[in-house]
Order: C-alpha cells, then structure tokens, then sequence
C-alpha cells in the first residue's frame, strides 16, 4: 500500500508527465514551422546572392575577411554573402535544438522523429561543407548544384516532419493507392529543381541567348518542367476527384498546382527578359523552394493519413 506522502509523489509525477506530453509536441510543431520558413528564405536569400554575383563576396570560409561582421569591407554583395551564412547558421542551431528536443522525449513521441531530426542535421553538416567548397572552389558549378539540392532536400524533410507532428489526428483514412503520386510528383519536382540549378550555375541561359551554347541545358529544363507540371496538375485533380476525407490534402494539392503555374509564368517572363530583371530569377527560386515545401507538406501529410492514429508509430502515452 502506498502512504500518503507516497500517493502524493505518483500524483505529482503523472501529472507533471501528462503536462510533458502535452507540451512536447507542440513544441516540436511549432520549431518546425518556423524552420519551414526559415529554410525557404535561406533557398532565396542563396539565390539573390547568386543573382547579384555575391557568391565570393566573403574570401574567406567560415568569417567574412576574417571576421565575424565584416565592417569596412560591407556592401551589398558582402551583406549578402555574410547574411547568407548567418541564416544558414541559425537555421543550424534550430536544427541542433529540434534533435535535443526530441532525444529528450523520445519515450513520448513516434520512434521515427529523432531518427528524422537527425537526419535533417546531418545534412546541415553536409550543406556546410559544401558552402565551404563553393567559396574554396570559386563557384564550382557542381558544388553550387550540390548545396542548393541538399537545401531544397532539407526544406522537404522539414516540411513533411512538419506535417507528420499535427496533432488533429485521428486522421480520415486516405486509399492505399494515392500515396505513391505525391511521392512520384515530389521526385519529378527535384528532378527538375536540379536541373534548374545546374543550369543557372553554368549560367547556360545568358550563354544559350549571347553565342548558342549550353542550350540543351534550357531545353532540359523545359521538358522535365513539362513531365512535373503535368504530374502535379494530375495530382491536383486526383486530390480534388478522391480524396474527400481530409481537406488538407485538397488544400495541398490545389495550391502546388496554383504554384506549378505561377513558376511557369515567372520562367517564361525570365526567359523573355533574357534574365536582365533579378527580381523574377529570384521570385522563381523563391516559387520552386514554396513548391517544394507544399510537397514535402502533401507526402508528410499523406504517410500520417495512410497510418490510423491506433498505430503503434504514434504517441504511446502510457
């Protein structure tokens, strides 16, 4: 038999662990979301220092003309290059801070985030050694593609754990056959990410319109954007036909193909300008790294659905 004082104690400590329980997860909710963010405007932030040819603005890897802020040397191209850097430092921390998180709780949470808060560090590790490659490399066009697909690939991750963390579960059950068609959409849309990068890093547009080279590049770039526009688009219609149970999915859906469009036009208006208008190269990066993150928000929403809430991968709140 317990005694008081000992009824009191298993009290207090089951309700300071239900308090836990509760306040975990949300926590983890809104880190995420807030990384989400995050994680885009750093894509962009990276692409307007490519766009404004800030990409060796710093000399030197990890400071700035050797500093932590750069003071004399400060312009717009090094404010760029060192703000670049910084984000993608913070974005670091709040990576590290997610992984703490959840190896603290992991009694309390699905077995697979700590695994993926992991993963999406490692690859923050990866992405900062390619930063450095890209500034000792001077801008080696596979390294500048390597960086931008592992940021576009951690917006992913980020997104889709994003999803996975909402508490509104139980979740309406999904057929087992519409999971395969976010994920197929999402790889074509990377695909195609890619290519762009690859593309922009060569700088294959301006030499394809000044001397005809490189043009294969651009017309790559096109007949993938063709094969992802047309698999989202499906996707789009598909969601809005069959899938009535959970209007997030709908939701998602609908707005990556109202993006698919609006990259269209912002590539076709690039192309038009012969890329003499920064604001439209950045706004297309800025609409594929949105993209991406809808994406990734669809596939994480879709695996949660796909798995009733009874599931041993969810909450054990015992």
């Amino acid at each position: 038999m317990f005694g008081i004082p000992d009824l009191k104690n298993l009290v207090s400590i089951r309700f300071h662990r239900h308090r836990f329980v509760l306040f975990l997860r949300p926590a983890l909710r809104m880190l995420t979301t807030h990384l989400v963010i995050a994680l885009v405007a750093l894509v962009v932030i990276g692409g307007a220092t490519r766009v404004m040819e800030a990409g060796l603005a710093c000399p030197d890897w990890p400071l700035c003309y050797g500093a932590l802020l750069p003071g004399r040397q400060m312009n717009m191209q090094v404010f760029l290059e060192w703000f670049h850097r910084l984000d993608a430092f913070l974005v670091g921390l709040a990576l590290l801070s997610l992984l703490a998180l959840s190896l603290w709780g992991r009694r309390r949470l699905p077995s697979w985030i700590p695994w993926v808060c992991a993963l999406a560090v490692g690859l923050v590790g990866v992405q900062g050694i390619l930063g450095a490659l890209t500034v000792t490399g001077l801008l080696a066009s596979s390294t500048v593609t390597a960086h931008l697909a592992t940021a576009l690939v951690l917006v992913l991750l980020i997104s889709g754990l994003d999803q996975g963390l909402a508490e509104e579960g139980p979740f309406a059950p999904i057929p087992s056959w519409w999971l395969p068609l976010p994920v197929v959409s999402t790889g074509l849309v990377l695909i195609q990410c890619i290519v762009g990068a690859s593309m922009a890093s060569q700088w294959a547009v301006d030499q394809c319109f000044a001397s005809g080279e490189l043009c294969e590049w651009v017309l790559r770039h096109r007949q993938l954007a063709v094969a992802a526009s047309f698999s989202v688009g499906a996707l789009a219609v598909g969601a809005l036909l069959l899938i009535r149970a959970d209007l997030q999915i709908r939701a998602l859906a609908v707005s990556a193909a109202a993006l698919v469009a609006l990259q269209i036009t912002l590539g076709v208006l690039t192309l038009r300008t012969q890329l003499q208008l920064p604001v439209l190269t950045m706004a297309h990066q800025l609409v594929a790294a949105l993209l991406v993150a809808h994406l990734g928000a669809l596939c994480g929403r879709s695996l949660r659905a796909w798995r009733p809430a009874s599931s041993p991968m969810e909450v054990r709140c015992g």
